[in-house]
Order: C-alpha cells, then sequence, then structure tokens
C-alpha cells in the first residue's frame, strides 16, 4: 500500500511540475523573473484547463503526502 502510494505521489509530482510550466509558455524570460507591463487577462479554453488542473493536481500531492505520513 505505501510502494502505491508514493508511486502515485511520484507521478502527481511530475504531472504538477508539466501544467505548471504548461502555463508559462508563451511569456517571455521577464515572465519568470516577475517582467513588468503585463495586463489583466482572463483565461479562456486550454489555459483555463490547464489552470484548473493545476490547482487539482496541486491540492491532489498534497493529499497524498499527507496520507503518506500517516501511514
Amino acid at each position: 500500500m505505501e510502494s502505491i502510494l508514493i508511486l502515485a505521489q511520484i507521478i502527481v509530482s511530475i504531472l504538477l511540475v508539466a501544467a505548471i510550466l504548461l502555463q508559462q509558455r508563451g511569456q517571455a524570460l521577464g515572465g519568470a523573473f516577475g517582467g513588468g507591463g503585463e495586463f489583466y487577462a482572463t483565461r479562456r479554453g486550454v489555459e483555463k484547463k490547464i489552470f484548473r488542473a493545476t490547482i487539482f493536481l496541486g491540492i491532489l500531492f498534497v493529499i497524498l503526502a499527507i496520507s503518506n505520513l500517516i501511514l
């Protein structure tokens, strides 16, 4: 049981990193360092799905981490 939780946490962490990196795509290098001059724009389409998937994966990662501590 413990090995399944550890494997699941590794997979979720890789997917979480990929989702975060996909959100940074399309921005200049300044976006990685908090560049200025951006304007507010709503997320649409694929961007919105990636954003929601990132939130879901983050929550799932925390749940798996806590369950690994308990077991």
